[in-house]
Order: structure tokens, then sequence, then C-alpha cells
């Protein structure tokens, strides 16, 4: 550590880091704007000027800007002195030259950088007096909104978007204070993560089109801390919600897992919470007790429906339970509590139900450990093997994407370039890259930045996996038949993966290849022996399906079986579209020889229309759980708004079920505590959940944490149409937290933080008062606790190699096509991310297309099962031949299981 003088007084620093990123943990106020943690330092905005002497007797100085000096031993600076305050001063006063003088209608008013900063550098009086430079606005499509007039030129929204983010349609144009952030012309931003540019823009450029449709002021937003329900990451995001919805989704940060950013589809895909179809009170169809009569369902009481479902259930000859891997850790035990451990199944597919049992097996029995975001972006070489991690898991292709700068910086730092320096390193780095190689059936948005990527099928892409593990170790199983590019391939990624200190392997589920997950974790223990500290990452589909996995349900064709013997008669099936998961026919048959069926959720879909009791579930924004993410990490999620009406958690419905009949006697599981506390018990391996945040009796000095920041001034006028008098905010038994503005003002644990609020900041810099240091770790620790944690003894090598793919006759390997927009159940339900859902297609080799006279466009008859899909044909000239790819969950021809065969 360093010894830096501030003002006359010594502090410890960090020599590794800048004087503002220094100024900032120590606790001083130091204003800055196109500096960002993320993004590094450019000293485009002269924002965060202070007085640097040269040593004790220097009384003259210089004025410097604070992110482009390091914080070496002995530098002694004054941010008080009154020359760099009134430059500070004076900088403001230049940007707010042609700034609009409308905060009151500002979106981000109220959360606004610029206001902050403004304030807090004394400036307070505008002497311009002339015509204010104006630039015409575009439209950038469902998620943002553009206010060009409000720009201050710190150039964070291109730095962000095309360095770090990798996106191309955004740029800076013209010069001078004329300078123009946007497109070249009107349009969608392509890329995945422009949402991000929300809360970069230190201004009110850049705002969340989605809160515009139902605004509210950011001080007015109830939040409460969240975990993203639509991939298997985990990202932490904070819900605001007011008037009974969800307003908007904010980052929360958590260092080892999303950091400061989310991808469009975790931060835009909340609108289903609001959507008509959400189901609000208990359902049931007409004639209920007659199986053979399905009709328009109706509302009835919470009673009514519980009482039903209980008549059900007694009169049943045997019970069985779905689970989801939608729903939380909690409701899926529950569901097996409730049902018993032999009537169980998980809600899988059987091939995805094997996969994930293959993948926990592998975590929970090797000796490497499964890799956080943190670590990928941290990896100096990355084999990506078989998945489209940019529509599987976006946030993880946005970490893959940074860690191919490891090798620059490292560089940079050898010729005396800090690592804070993003210009300079970028400068030095030019093109280079570092390694990062990609197998996948087609083109990813990676290919990009990768040192090489290849394109084969499924069964070729796991033995190129096996090559690499065997080049790496003599003792891995030796590849026969493999191709001479390959070899030399194999070769060169494993001799990348070899001399670096930190290789991460990545795969994923979802092209349904067993071999692919042994392949990876082939080349994984191949690097252990080599003493390498390697990382292996697994891609899953949803957000809680290793939890459902962990709880050893059978998959879903298990159920099926047991219904068709007769061997069932009753179904309770937990918020799981099973239209969605496995082909129509088969689910008809299914829902066909049950006598009851009673159903959990929070949307109508194809399987709540044919249950007979239909009980709502509460989505992320009104209940409390928990998910296991992609790296076994528990994290729990909190009610961001009370449930209205009957509206209740999943396992708080199967609680009341278990009870009995009689309306008061207790459910089984009162509170999430309590509930937690049983499934621990039953299951060891998940003692970790009752760490992953705070019980509910958490207090600070004997006070909850509020939902709701300090400056809430709405509550009131929430309800002023009914009653001017303020009621009661509700109670909460599940969390420390309280439905109010009332209660501790200390920063809580990071699993409870609800906003981002510090006296002088108001905005989502505020960040900064939450952490260890800026930049880095939640204060108290990261959220959430990882539940598997790898064995010491080295694992033996798996031995099976797959054949090489040759396709038969004229037979085709379907292949699903995940989509980042349009493949989550749940978020292709928010209209603004529906817009961005592409057109059903089907891709076709560019061979292929030229043996049977195919253009692009044309209209293909694909025949998987007998039934026949009419999709335009995309051309892909890297496509496999014999292998076709169909986007996967969207309408007619949601419920295939992939690999699928086909016939053109």
């Amino acid at each position: 550590m360093a010894t830096i003088h501030i003002d006359g007084k010594p502090y410890e620093a960090d020599p590794e880091k800048n004087l503002l990123q220094t100024s900032l943990t120590l606790g001083f106020d130091l204003p800055y704007f196109c500096w960002h943690p993320a993004l590094g330092s450019v000293g485009a905005c002269r924002q965060c000027a202070v007085r640097q002497y040269r040593n004790e007797e220097d009384t003259q100085g210089q004025i410097v800007m604070a992110c482009m000096v390091p914080a070496a031993d002995g530098t002694r600076i004054s941010i008080e002195d009154e020359e760099a305050r009134e430059f500070r001063r004076s900088v403001i006063e230049w940007l707010m030259v042609n700034h609009p003088h409308d905060c009151a209608v500002c979106d981000e008013g109220g959360e606004c950088h610029l206001q902050d900063m403004t304030v807090m550098t004394g400036h307070a009086y505008r002497r311009f007096r002339f015509r204010k430079r104006t630039f015409n606005n575009q439209y950038l499509g469902p998620f943002i909104n553009h206010e060009m007039n409000r720009c201050i030129q710190c150039y964070r929204c291109v730095r962000y978007y095309k360095d770090y983010a990798g996106g191309r349609d955004l740029d800076a144009f013209a010069s001078h204070n004329h300078v123009y952030f946007g497109r070249s012309e009107d349009g969608i931003l392509e890329n995945e993560f422009s949402g991000n540019l929300v809360e970069v823009c230190p201004t009110g450029v850049f705002t969340d089109k989605t809160l515009k449709t139902h605004y509210t002021r950011k001080w007015d937003l109830q939040s409460a801390p969240s975990v993203c329900a639509h991939c298997s990451l985990g990202c932490n995001t904070l819900v605001g919600t007011r008037y009974g919805g969800a307003r908007r989704i904010l980052n929360r940060y958590h260092y080892d897992i999303n950091g400061y950013f989310l991808c469009d589809r975790g931060r835009y895909g909340y609108e289903f919470v609001n959507r008509p179809e959400r189901i609000r009170h208990p359902l049931l169809h007409e004639g209920a007790h007659d199986t053979e009569t399905y009709s328009k369902p109706e509302t009835c009481s919470a009673d009514v429906a519980l009482k039903e479902a209980r008549i059900r259930l007694r009169r049943a000859n045997r019970i069985i339970g779905i689970g989801s891997p939608r729903a939380s850790l909690e409701s899926n035990y529950a569901l097996r509590s409730l049902v018993g451990e032999d009537n169980f199944f998980n809600g899988l597919p059987a091939a995805e139900s094997h996969l994930v049992t293959v993948a926990l097996e592998i975590l929970r029995h090797g000796p490497v450990r499964s890799a956080s975001l943190r670590e990928i972006e941290e990896a100096d070489a990355v084999l990506v093997l078989g998945e489209d991690i940019t529509q599987t898991a976006p946030r993880m292709a946005l970490a893959v994407r940074q860690s191919v700068m490891r090798t620059p910086r490292e560089t940079a730092r050898k010729l005396g370039v800090p690592a804070w320096h993003d210009r300079a390193i970028r400068d030095v780095a030019q093109s280079d890259r570092g390694p990062l190689f990609i197998a996948a059936i087609d083109e990813t948005r990676l290919d990009d930045v990768s040192t090489a990527a290849i394109t084969r099928a499924p069964n070729d892409l796991a033995r190129f996996g096996f090559a690499v593990a065997r080049a790496l170790h003599p003792e891995a199983p030796p590849v026969d038949g493999l191709s001479e590019s390959d070899t030399t391939l194999a070769r060169q990624v494993s001799d990348a993966l070899a001399n670096a200190d930190h290789p991460v392997i990545i795969t994923g589920t979802g092209l349904g290849n067993e071999a692919l997950l042994q392949a990876a974790a082939n080349v994984a223990w191949a690097l252990l022996r080599c003493e390498k500290p390697a990382a292996l990452a697994f891609v899953v589909p949803e957000a809680n399906t290793f939890g459902a996995g962990m709880l050893d349900g059978r998959p879903l064709r298990e159920a099926y079986d047991a219904v068709s013997s007769g061997d069932a008669d009753t179904a309770i099936i937990l918020e799981n579209d099973l239209y969605q998961r496995t082909h129509d026919v088969d689910v008809d048959r299914f829902l066909g020889g049950l006598k009851s069926i009673i159903a959990l959720d929070s949307l109508r879909n194809a399987t709540t229309d044919r249950a007979h009791v239909v009980l709502p579930a509460g989505t992320f924004a009104e209940s409390d759980g928990t998910f296991v993410n992609n790296e076994t990490r528990a994290q729990r999620f909190f009610q961001a708004l009370p449930p209205e009406g009957d509206i209740a958690e999943s396992w708080r419905w199967l609680g009341r079920l278990a009870a009995g009949s009689a309306p008061s006697e207790e459910p089984a599981w009162k509170y999430l505590d309590t509930i937690i506390d049983a499934m621990v018990a039953d299951y060891p391996e998940l003692r970790g959940v009752r760490d992953a945040a705070p019980s509910a009796d958490f207090r600070s000095n004997g006070a909850r944490f509020p939902r709701s920041p300090r400056r809430f001034s709405g509550r009131t006028a929430i309800h002023a149409q009914f009653d001017v008098n303020e009621p009661s905010p509700p109670a909460d038994h599940d969390s420390p937290l309280s439905f109010s503005m009332e209660g501790s003002t200390a920063v809580p644990p990071a699993s409870l933080v609800s906003h981002y609020w510090s006296p002088g900041w108001n905005s989502v810099q505020a960040l900064n008062k939450f952490q260890e240091e800026v930049g880095g770790a939640n204060r108290g620790g990261p959220p959430g606790i990882c539940l598997i944690q790898p064995e010491k003894n080295l694992h033996p090598f798996f031995t099976e190699i797959p054949a090489t793919f040759r396709r038969s006759g004229e037979k085709f390997v379907v292949l699903g096509l995940p989509h980042i927009f349009g493949s989550d159940e749940l978020s292709r339900h928010a209209p603004a991310l529906a817009e961005r859902i592409p057109h059903a297609y089907v891709t076709i080799s560019d061979a292929d297309a030229r043996a049977r006279g195919v253009s692009e466009g044309d209209q293909l008859v694909l025949r998987i099962f007998g039934r026949e899909h009419k999709l335009p044909a995309r051309i892909r000239p890297k496509l496999a031949p014999g292998i076709l790819g169909i986007p996967m969950g969207f309408p007619g021809h949601a419920g295939l299981v992939f690999p699928v065969d086909g016939h053109l």
C-alpha cells in the first residue's frame, strides 16, 4: 500500500488505482463524468480537477485530473483548494451552456448524476443568455428513449457501447460542441446490452422507454433486491414498483456475477408482470367434477379453490407433482414434500434432465470449480464449446468479450501503462486480443473477437473438445479420425490454455449433447493435471434449472408413463407450461389421462387452460424465494410489491394445500424461514441456502431496512382516490425489509440492498458507497453462496468418444436455436421485448441449399413427427451439411425436444 496526502492528511491507498477512484473509495465527494469503474479513464470531461503538489514544501502545485494520475506513494493533492474548486465549478458551467432547463420534466430528474455533480461543485447560476445548440433525436428501438439536447459530451455512451459491449451501430459524429451521439440513421440499437446506456449515461440522453409508458418519479418507487428470472446466470436486479405493478429493472451490483451491467432481456423482460394475461384470482372450470367437460374458467375465492383442490386430492388414486426450473427452490421443495419423493418430477424433458444431472455430477465429484462471471472476465484464455452464449447466457458473453483484453492489459502493464488507463491500453493493444476459441454449430456474435472459431455438428464439436484434452494430457482418451486441420487447431487451443494462468472452459446443455459436457470436463481436468487452476462454466436453460435438479426429481417422461399406465390420476403442476417442454401430442395424452389437474402459475397458458383448479402464483416481483444459478450459487429474491388479491408464492399455496381441510389450520410452511429450515433438514447439500441472505429476524439497531428511499413522497397519493389517510404498510414476516421508507439508515448487507442512495448522491453512481472499494467487492461480501465445492481428488477422464456426425440419407438433424429475445417463456410477454422477437425461420447450410436449389427467404416445408412447419430459409455458409436449425420455443414449434430428426 502507498501513503498519499489529501488536504494535508495521510491516507493509505492502492498505488494501482488512480486518484479519483482512491478519493471516492476514501469517502471524498469528488465530481466526475467520463470516468466509470468498468470503463476506466480517458480524461475527457475535466471535471475531477484537483491540485497536486510535488512535495511537502511545494505551495504552488498544479491543476491535474484525478482520474489520470496514479495514487503513487507520496502523492499530495488538495480537493478543497479554491482554484481547483473554481475549476470544477467552471467545467460544470461550460457543460450547462447548451443543457436544457428541463429537470422538472426530464425522466432522469431526481436520479441524475449531472444534477448531483452540479450541486456538488456549487454551480447555481447560469450566465449564458444566447441561443442554445439543439439536435434532432432518433428512434433507437423499443427499449431506449433518445434526447440528445441533454448531452454533455462525456463519451461514456460510445465507450461503453463500442469498446466494452462490442456494438457497431452507435457512434460519435461531428466535432467541437456539435458532437452527436447516436446512429447513422434512425433504427433499433442492435447490441444485446444497449439498455445499460440508461445507467451509463450521467444525464437524461438515454432513458428507459418502458418506464416512460408508466412513468413514476424515481424517488417514489418501492424497490427490493431480486434475481433475474430469464436465464441461469442469476444476475442481481432491483425491481422498482408503484401502483401495484412493476415499473422498471435496475442493475444491482454483484462483484462476482453481473457487476455493473445487465442484458436487455434481463432489463426489459419484466413487463410480463403487468400483463392482462396474469392470473390474479383462483380459477375453477365449470363442471370441474366432470373430467369430460372443459369450458371457460370462472374466478373464485381462495377458500373455495383450496376446498375444491383438497376434494380432488382426497379422491385421487395417486398424486404426482410436476416441478419447474423457473419456480423457486422453496416451491419445488414444497411440491415434493406434498406429493412425496417417489411422486415428484422435476418438470424437465428426459434428455434435458439427464444433462442437468451429468453437469451437477461433474461439479459435485470433479476437482474443478464452477467459474463465476468475474472469473470469466479475468480469464486469460477461454474455450467456448458448443454453446452460443450470447443467446443462452448473454451476460456471460459480455464477460467473455472483456476477457480478450486481459492479454493486451498485461502487455500494457509491462510498458508502464496502468490498468485504469483505458485509452492508452487500447492504443497499445490495437487489434491484439487474448486467446478465445469458439466451437459452435454456426457463427456467433463473439466471433469478431475470437482467436479462432470453428463450426461443426454437435458430435464433432465434442470430438474436438476431447482432442484438446488429449493434447493437454496423455492420460486423456485419444480421438481417432480427426481431420488434420482440427488436430492442428486442437494443439493451438491446448497450447493457449496450458500457457494461461487462469483458463476457463465454457459449455452447456443447449445442443442436447452429453458428450460436450464430458469433453469440457476432460479439458478442465487435463489442465488441473498440468497444475493450471482451470475453471469450468456450465450454461443451463433457466433461472433455477440447477435448483430443480438438486432435488432429485425424475423427468417428465416418467410422469407421462405413470399416467398412461393408469398408475396416477391426479397432478399438481407447478409454474410449468408443459406445452413448452414436450410435444403437444404427448402433453394432450398426459393431461387427458388425468382425473384432476391443479396448476399454479402467474400467466395463463395452454396448461392452465386444461386445469380444473388454477391457483395464482406470484412472479419474482411478488415473491420471496431462492434461485440456484449456473455456478450453483443460491441467491435470494424478495417481494418488491405486496401481492394483490389472492396472489401468493407457490410454496405458500402448497403449504396451505398440505395443511388439511380446516380453514383455520396452520399452513405447513407459514414463513420463508420455516420452509428453508425444513428443506435444509431434508437436503443437507442445500444447507448453504440459509446463508444466502439474512433471516427475517435480522435487524440493524432494532430496525428493518426500508424498501422505499428516504425521499419517498407519494405514499398517501397512491390511495388518494379512496382515502387521504395513510394506510399502514403491509407486514413482512419473510424478510428483514419493510414496505415503507422507515427503517435503518445503515448500509444493509449486499443481499438486502433495495436502492442506492447516499447524501449528495441520488443517481445510480451512489453505488460507490456500497462497495468495499469503488469498483470492487460488495460491502460485507457478495450476495448468495455456492452450494457445491470441488473435491480435492482427481476424477478419471471420460472415455466414451462420440462417432463423427454422418447424415442418414435425406434425413436432417434439427437443432433448436436459442434467441435472447423470444426463447424465454416469460420475457416474450413483455411488449417492448416482443418487438425484438424475430419471425420464425429455418437455417440450412450453403451446401444443402445449393443441392436443393434453395434461395434466401424461400419457404421450406420441414416435417417433424409427421407435422409440417412452413418456414422461410436462412442460408448459413458455415453451418454443417445435414443440420437444420429452428428458433427454440417460438410459437408453432414450442415443445420440440432437440435434437430431433426432420425432413425437407
